[in-house]
């Protein structure tokens, strides 16, 4: 199938999406979201893919969602396609992502990055929820992620107002975890994805398992879960191969199994 909307690269053990609609600010059009989840699709298939990375321009990550494709709908048919539904591919990815995020990420852009496991972003970035200014409010995580990533107040105040943060104030509340110029934002993203892809891929699948259930359930739930993945890692050659070359100093080299 040939990708319109979106460009997919791939290196060494790194798969790369980078978001292609410049002219409008890589709005998230019903198209880009489907090419999207098909290029995901492959990439969790892809034995030799470890972690992904998804980025847009230096001007935009992604600018929202294509009004122009919702301005003219109802509520009823809002109600018979499930719409925005099949935005949520992305935080069901069962591999680590990384969102590079330069420029605008606002409205269902901020949504995407949130869907990510880490957010880079480029001193240029500008990250806000304005759906208010619209008339309407987030459908995408942007209610929910948003409070549990920064916290009711914080969250409250971007949705209620509309307003944009800065990458610095991104950082300063929790939403990305660092912060790189313009041109050493995606090569500072490529270091760290190949960072974590120099781990056994089916412990980085329950690594990030564990760490998201923490959002969704108990504490007591949470320790649960993570004490059962912790015992699968036993039954991988990968922990065996782990253990053995932390006992022999040495650097271990894994298979995926």
């Amino acid at each position: 199938m040939k990708l319109e909307n979106i460009i997919l690269k791939k290196k060494n053990k790194v798969a790369i999406i980078e978001l292609n609609r410049p002219k409008s600010l890589n709005a998230l059009c019903d198209e880009l979201i489907r090419e999207l989840n098909i290029a995901l699709e492959s990439i969790e298939k892809d034995d030799s893919i470890s972690v992904l990375i998804l980025t847009g321009s230096e001007k935009a990550f992604a600018a929202g969602a294509d009004i122009s494709e919702m301005n003219d709908k109802e509520f009823i048919d809002l109600l018979k396609d499930d719409f925005i539904q099949h935005w949520e591919r992305l935080s069901k990815f069962k591999k680590p992502v990384i969102a590079a995020v330069s420029g605008y990420a606002l409205g269902g852009g901020c949504e995407i990055a949130m869907m990510c496991d880490i957010i880079y972003a480029a001193d240029n970035a500008k990250f806000g929820q304005p759906e208010i200014k619209l008339g309407t409010i987030p459908a995408a995580g942007g209610t929910q992620r948003l409070a549990k990533n920064v916290g009711k107040s914080k969250a409250m105040e971007m949705v209620l107002t509309g307003q944009l943060i800065s990458a610095n104030d991104a950082k300063e509340i929790g939403l990305v975890s660092n912060i790189f110029p313009v041109g050493q934002l995606l090569n500072k993203a490529i270091e760290l994805a190949n960072t974590i892809a120099s781990n056994s891929l089916p412990v980085l699948i329950m690594a990030k398992e564990a760490v998201n259930r923490s959002y969704e359930v108990s504490l007591e739930e949470g320790m649960k879960n993570e004490r059962g993945l912790f015992k699968a890692t036993f039954s991988l050659k990968d922990r065996k191969e782990g253990m053995k070359a932390f006992l022999e100093k040495r650097k271990a080299k894994f298979e995926n199994k």
